[in-house]
């Protein structure tokens, strides 16, 4: 069981759901459907950043420095304050934009073909 925080902004009230797990096209439309990730994951951290989602990172350190660098990534550890700050930031449009980093372009399938081509 997984949990989702829904921010319903006509009603001006906040909602903690708990879902089921989901599949991998299930869990990619939600993300691709949401303000804001927050996660621990490092597997998210890259997607949010392919599809241009700012994402929170609930560690101090990442295996993916690339999307903090470049991406949509902050690391806000377990810091209270710099949770909600950083949330803040992105509900009011000021916060971190990225940029899809070089190569993330979905095509390297294609450039390992050409590859293996020429050898």
């Amino acid at each position: 069981m997984g949990s989702l925080f829904h921010w319903d902004q006509t009603n001006q009230r906040n909602h903690i759901n708990l879902i089921d797990p989901l599949g991998y096209l299930d869990f990619l439309n939600l993300m691709m459907h949401s303000t804001f990730v927050m996660t621990d994951s490092g597997g998210i951290q890259e997607e949010t950043t392919v599809l241009g989602i700012p994402c929170l990172t609930l560690r101090d350190t990442t295996e993916r420095p690339i999307t903090i660098s470049q991406g949509t990534n902050v690391l806000v550890w377990n810091d209270t304050q710099k949770i909600i700050d950083e949330a803040f930031k992105i509900l009011d449009r000021k916060g971190k934009t990225g940029n899809h980093p070089e190569l993330w372009d979905g095509k390297a399938a294609e450039r390992i073909v050409e590859v293996l081509l020429k050898e």
